[in-house]
Parts: C-alpha cells; structure tokens; sequence
C-alpha cells in the first residue's frame, strides 16, 4: 500500500467537516455543553508562529476526546487585533494598521484552517469590528456608572519606545512586555478601574478553582496581601498638623525606629517645599529615582541611596522621638503608604542604609531564649554598628511598658494602643494596584467619554455606541502623553450629552487586555438577537437604567443570557502562563463585576485552566529579533497537519513545552504512514477463510485496553506525549499480527482521532467499505462524533504478580504468584522459600497476614 496523500486528504475533510457543520453545537438545545476555549491570538505579525499551533493544537485535542465522550463541545476562535502589538507591527512595515487587520485577519484564518482544529467558525469575532468594541465601550460606561472607572492624575509607567502608559502588570523585571524598553515614571492624568476594590475576593477565591499552581501562585504574589499595621507619625516643622502615615508589618519594632523613609512620589515633598532647607539637592534626587524602573529601585543587591529632608523630622508617637526624614527610592509609593519606620537593628535593608548614613541602631527585639536575660538588659539607644541584625520574632526590649512582651503580643498590644488614641491601626495592604486603562495610542477602542466644563465628564449614552475609531493617515504615537486622536478635531470636538453644551471627546483608547477581558462572554450570542435583559433583574438596577428615557424597561447587552446561562463559565481554558496577572488576572476581575451587577450568575470565568509550555527554537525562545520564529505553512505542506500536530505534542508534557527541530517530524510521518498500512492487515469480516485464532491474540487485546485506559487518562492530564507513546506501541504490535481485526483497528483509529484528525477520517470512512452494504450510503457520520472507546478491567489484569515476603513487616523476599492464588497455597509457597526459612527456623510463628496480589507477612 503506498503512502497516503496528506495534502488532499486534509483539505479534502476540512472541507466536508465545514460543509457538514460537525464543529457548530446548538447552543441552545445542547444537553451536554462542554465550552473548550484557547487564548486567541493577536496577530502582531503576518500569522501563526509555531508556538501559537502547539497552544491550539493541544486545547484542540481535549475538545475532541470531550466530543467523543459524548459532550456538545464548542470551540471558537476570532483575533485580539487591537492594541499596541499590531499597531507596532504596523508601524515597523509602513502601513496602517486598519488596512493590515484585513489582509492579516485572511492569512491567520488561513493557517488556522490548515492546522485541522474543530473550531465553530460561524461564531468568530475580530476585538476591531465596531460590533465587538461597542460591547467593550459599553462595558466601560458600565464600569464608570458603577464608580469602579475613575480619572486621576498619578505617578504612571511609561515607555519612552511604546510612547504611550502602561498598567503595573504590563512591566516585566522594569521592562515594558511588548518591547522591552525600560520603563520609567511620569505623572499624568489617567483612567483606571478600580480592581482594588476585589483585591480580597480574587486572592481568596483562587482556593475554589481548578487552574495550573503556578498560575494561582503568581496571582497570590501579585495581589500582595499583608497584615499589619498604620502609625501616624506627626511632622515636626513650621507648618501645624502634617503627618506622615506609614505601613508596617513589624509594629512591635517601633521603639528602634530611627528614622523613616518616604517614596520619591511622596505628596510631603511638593507640600513642604518652603520647609524643606536642601530642596534643590532633593528635587534633583527625586528626578533621577523617576527615570529608574521599580525593579531597579527595589534591587537588594544594589546600593541604596537616599536623601535626607533637611528642616523637617517625623515624631514617634510611642516615645516621642524626632528622627530624621530621608527620601529614598527604595521605597515605592504604590506599596502600603508610600512611607515607611526604619528600624536598622531589625531590617537588613534598613541595616545597610544606616551604616552608610551613619545612622543611629537601636535593638529593642532579642531571641525568644534570652528572656531570662531581660532583667539584664539595660536601655541603650546607641548599639554599636557591629551589631547582627536580628529579623525574627522574639522578645522585646527597650520598648517602654512593652518591654518583655513576645513579638506577637506586642503587635497585637500596640495596635490597639494607636487604635484608641486614633493616630493608627490594624491594616491590610495590598501590592495589587488599580488597572489603568488609558494608552495615548491610535489603534484601540475610543474611550467612551465626554469632558464637559459644567457637568463634568460624563459617559457617552448606551444608544450612540460605538465611538468608532476614525481612519487617520497620521496614526504615529505622540510621545506627549495624548493620543493621536487628539490632533483630530472632527473626532474630539462634541456636545455635551447632558446639557448639550460644547464638551471634549476623551482621545485615548483602552488597554487591549480589556478587548480580551470579557471575549469568552460574546462568542456564544454572536448570532443571538435576543440580547436584552429587564432592568428589574439586575441587582444594581438605579445604576443600570441611569441616562436611560424614563419607560425604557430592558437593557440590551452583548449576550443573550439563556446561552450563557447554559455555556459558562468555560470548563475548559488553555494558554500561556506569562498572562497569570495580565489577561487572566484581568478576566476574573471582569467577571466577579458582572456578577455583582446581576448579569451573569457565576463569579470566576474559568471552570478549569491549564498553563501550556513554551516551544523554544535550538535550545532559545522564539523571537523575531532572534530570527528563530518557526512558521508552519511550510511543514504542513511537506509533511502534513496531522504530523505536524503529532510531533508538536510529543515532544515533551503539554505543560512543559520542548524544542523544536526539523528532523523530528519524520518518525511521526513514518508512524503515521505505517498506522495508515496496517489497514491491508484487516481480515473482511464476511471471508469464509478467516482464521479467528489470527484475529484474536490474547496478547494484543491486552495490549487494547491497556492503551486504551492510558491514553484515555493521559489526555484527561494533558500528557499527550506519553498517549502517543503508547499508540506507537500498539501499531507495533498490531504490525507483527498476520491479521487484525476491523473493530480493533477501528478502536486504534478513534484513540488517534484527537491527534491526527485527517488520517483517521479517512481510514474510518474507506472502512466502510468492509461492513455491511446498507451502511454504504448512510448519512455521513464523521469519527469525530463516535463515542470514545472504553476498557473491560479485566482484560487488563495481570496473570501473575509479585508477591512481596514481610517478616516482622520487614522485606525478606518476592516472587512470582498466580494473580488469584489463595492465602492457603501462597503460605505454603513462602515457607518453601530458602531466604524465609532460614529466618524463622527455631522461632514460633504468631500469625500470618495475607493481602491478596501483594504482601504476605511472617509474624514470628
């Protein structure tokens, strides 16, 4: 039998899958509906890389194996085409970036057909059609009537090469996540969304999905949450009642407070400016700590650097201490105050800034074993600067009438103490930041609101939705902090829709990760019209119907919500890790809001979500500047789809990734090939010469089930590696047989199914040639919708076992014993055993335990 011809049989079956509809569910009549969903790309280039067809090749095995166990499943796909990515893309090849989402939009729905996955192509979406970004400006009206969108002037990241801001999460190790350029710190004024306000719900609820640790871990750290505790701090100088609050998580440290450090952001700067005697010299320092990332600033192998605020000190409300104020950019103004008690004594960063000031040390906590030596102890603020740094709990010291106390009881004692003196308390802190959301970019959604003199600003009406994105030829980011968009006068001159007085268009556009914050919710109701909702259904109705003409009684939104009701949360979400606080951080945020508002009736988008791994190139990450991009239209072209999605996942555990080298994909050629062959081995059933002892080795249905059973639980973990591995031992073994059975090659061809998704249609319907005539004109019912294969336990049992020997519960000896010997023949096999008898010769035996199929144990 000669070779299978890849190139026609796949375009052949996508094809025909198309025409058939074998990948469209009935979203509203599906009984068992299973929503398999991947992270869409956003075509930052001309098309799919490599990496993108292993993420999608393995979330698309998974919703295959779900299909075949008897599931509704819907797999769609569409593009996150808005953002800075394309537009730099764009940019780098001269052309706009309206133009590119169209030609790019046919080549990336081009390879995607080519790679074989079971998508519902009827419910794609691109984020840059005006009838997908109108939902994504309405969600921003939403957000704002809520209170949770708000403008503000604040110290921001921006990248001086992206020339535009950038949220927290969108700083990689002080780099910028697109273009790695370093990031520095300018003041603007901005929108945000206040994520803050869920930070308590998001860290917790991470205890109640079933997502990859690492995933959860990341979220956990970069939500931050610390307990501890606010000290006010009064400012002594020339102006009354200036304070300083700060965050500490070792209140019980307070009395070795030497001095307190404040953020180069600190408002206490610009507002002591007439206090402050070395201004001049402080002002050049904050400039130079703004043009440094967090990274750089927060660095424990660097030198720390400060400035002290001359004129000013801050007093220790426990001892009324004045200690110096210093500037230091070690400290950031995101983080608890922006203010921090140094205690150098007990902090080995605070430690390190005191010897090179020259700063006082105070011990006031020793080693929990040294109380005895309290009594001892006897006060001395001025510790020589040798001392070791102690930053355990233990016992306190110098700390007036806490002296004595553990470290535990006095946090607790002096929170209460500054509590009912009102100057402080206990506090929980967060690292989490609120998500900022304007980018001075061009190709994004406008944000949807208006700026008028006498009412403020004010959200564009639900009716005029969507603000459409002008086509500008100068779409060039300014670098001035204001969008492009704001050089177009037609676009930004507005009226007011509350007074109709003259008013300003906002001129930035969103962040993309709001495009794709909500995606999953709009695919299933694309082709839904009954999308509006009574407002006297949602929880927070006054805010819902606000703007809205007085009767109006629905609310039209960007889902039906009978669908969604049946299809989400998505059980299944597959992509890439590097998004843990970006994209996923952000999804959860987005739905835990529509669920308070009474839109949907879950709070976590994501049932189930699996972290992929990475496909690197020659021992290196793929990247463009590398040169090491591998993209795939060639391989499918010389070896296949099929071989291409097979080599993919076996190189190494999904969540794993592996390398990719060209001479690989031969041997999964070579197997496909010899799996297409092994069809000449069936005997036709209806032949009067068929040797039924040829067709029915015992060693070879073992070895069924057994593949079965594992391949069966090795997709159900996404090790789709070792699934292969076994596949390649059954053709083995079905290729020493002189002849094979129809329904075992049959089951082999629906175990491979899920990889190899072509080949296997292709043999499974030519099989239908060997079954009886009235099925030859049947309705056409592809393998992907036959039910999945199942395993008979007990063909799979082992004949023997090896029976381990205890005595006296200790290891003595095994061997081999029929798998259903009795206790009576396994006990006198044993003490048959030379190793047993010369142990127990001369000794009583006890008793003897008998465990069926693995221990027999001598008590003696």
């Amino acid at each position: 039998m000669r070779k299978y011809n890849h190139q026609k049989i796949e375009k052949k079956w996508q094809k025909k899958w198309l025409e058939e509809g074998i990948y469209e569910p009935d979203l509203k009549k599906a009984k068992r509906p299973f929503y398999n969903l991947m992270m869409f790309p956003y075509p930052s280039a001309e098309g799919l890389h490599i990496g993108n067809v292993y993420a999608f090749v393995g979330s698309d095995i998974y919703g295959r194996f779900m299909r075949m166990q008897g599931r509704n499943v819907f797999e769609p796909i569409g593009l996150d085409g808005f953002g800075i990515h394309s537009e730099n893309y764009a940019l780098s090849i001269g052309q706009h970036p309206a133009k590119l989402a169209k030609r790019t939009e046919k080549n990336f729905y081009r390879q995607l057909q080519m790679i074989g996955n079971g998508f519902a192509w009827n419910e794609r979406l691109e984020t840059y059609d005006p009838e997908y970004y109108k939902w994504t400006q309405w969600v921003f009206v939403q957000m704002f009537k809520h209170g949770l969108a708000y403008r503000k002037k604040a110290e921001v990241n921006w990248c001086p090469s992206c020339k535009t801001v950038l949220a927290d999460e969108q700083v990689i190790s002080g780099e910028c996540e697109r273009c790695k350029a370093k990031v520095i710190h300018k003041e603007l004024e901005q929108w945000f969304f206040k994520i803050t306000k869920y930070a308590e719900r998001l860290l917790k609820d991470l205890d109640k999905i079933d997502w990859s640790e690492k995933v959860k871990i990341a979220q956990r750290n970069w939500i931050g949450k610390s307990e501890g505790t606010i000290i006010r701090f009064n400012v002594k100088c020339q102006m009354p009642n200036v304070k300083i609050d700060v965050f500490t998580t070792r209140v019980d440290t307070i009395f070795g407070c030497t001095y307190v450090v404040v953020a180069p952001e600190h408002e206490i700067i610009s507002n002591l400016k007439s206090q402050i005697s070395n201004l001049q010299e402080v002002e050049k320092y904050v400039k130079r700590a703004k043009e440094k990332s967090d990274l750089e600033r927060t660095d424990l192998a660097k030198e720390k650097t400060g400035v002290e605020l001359k004129g000013i000190k801050a007093v220790n409300p426990f001892n009324n201490d004045a200690v110096p104020i210093f500037v230091a950019d070690y400290v950031l103004a995101g983080y608890g105050t922006g203010a921090i008690m140094a205690v150098p004594a007990h902090d080995e960063r605070d430690w390190e800034f005191a010897k090179k000031y020259n700063l006082p040390v105070k011990q006031v906590i020793i080693p929990a074993k040294s109380k005895a030596q309290i009594s001892n102890v006897k006060s001395n603020p001025k510790f020589k600067s040798q001392i070791k740094v102690f930053v355990e709990d233990g016992i306190l010291v110098n700390s007036g009438e806490f002296t004595g106390l553990t470290s535990a009881a006095a946090r607790n004692e002096m929170a209460k103490w500054l509590s009912q003196k009102k100057i402080g308390g206990r506090k929980t802190s967060y690292r989490l930041r609120d998500w900022l959301i304007s980018r001075q970019r061009y190709w994004g959604p406008p944000i949807p609101m208006i700026k008028c003199k006498k009412c403020g600003w004010q959200p564009v009406p639900e009716k005029d939705l969507p603000v459409k994105l002008p086509f500008i030829k100068d779409f060039k980011p300014l670098g001035k902090g204001e969008s492009p968009l704001a050089s177009v006068e037609k676009f930004y001159k507005v009226k007011c829709p509350k007074c109709k007085g003259e008013a300003c268009r906002e001129t930035d556009v969103s962040d993309t990760f709001l495009d794709s914050a909500w995606y999953y919710f709009r695919y299933p109701s694309l082709n839904s019209k009954n999308t509006k909702l009574p407002v006297s259904s949602f929880h927070d109705r006054d805010q819902m119907i606000r703007g809205k003409k007085k009767g109006e009684g629905y609310l039209e939104l960007p889902w039906n919500k009978e669908i969604i009701d049946k299809w989400l949360p998505v059980d299944m979400y597959i992509g890439g890790a590097e998004h843990a606080v970006l994209h996923l951080l952000y999804t959860r945020f987005i739905t835990k809001v529509f669920y308070d508002w009474g839109l949907i009736n879950f709070d976590e988008p994501f049932e189930k979500f699996r972290a992929h791994g990475l496909i690197i190139k020659d021992g290196a990450k793929m990247s463009k500047s590398r040169g090491n991009i591998v993209i795939p239209d060639e391989y499918i072209k010389v070896f296949g789809a099929d071989a291409l999605r097979m080599y993919l996942m076996f190189l190494g555990p999904f969540a794993n990734g592996g390398d990719f080298r060209d001479s690989g994909i031969a041997g999964i050629t070579r197997f496909l090939n010899r799996a297409y062959k092994l069809k000449s081995k069936i005997q036709n059933p209806k032949s009067k010469t068929t040797c039924k002892s040829q067709i029915s080795n015992k060693n070879l249905e073992k070895l069924l089930h057994q593949s079965i059973k594992k391949v069966t639980e090795d997709i159900e973990r996404l090790q789709y590696n070792t699934a292969i591995s076994q596949l390649m031992i059954l053709v083995n073994e079905m290729e020493k047989q002189p002849a094979i059975s129809l329904k075992d090659y049959k089951t082999l061809l629906l175990l491979l199914a899920p990889f190899a998704p072509h080949i296997t249609e292709e043999l499974w319907q030519s099989l239908r040639n060997l079954i009886r005539n009235k099925l030859r004109n049947s309705t056409f019912k592809s393998i992907h919708l036959q039910s999945w294969p199942k395993y008979d336990s007990k063909k799979i049992e082992e004949e023997a076992f090896e029976l381990v020997v205890q005595i006296n519960g200790k290891v003595r000896d095994s061997f081999q014993v029929p798998m259903d010997i009795s206790k009576k023949r396994a006990i006198s096999l044993t003490l048959e055993r030379k190793n047993v008898m010369s142990r127990i010769e001369g000794r009583e035996i006890k008793k003897i335990i008998f465990v069926p199929k693995k221990l027999i144990n001598i008590v003696v």
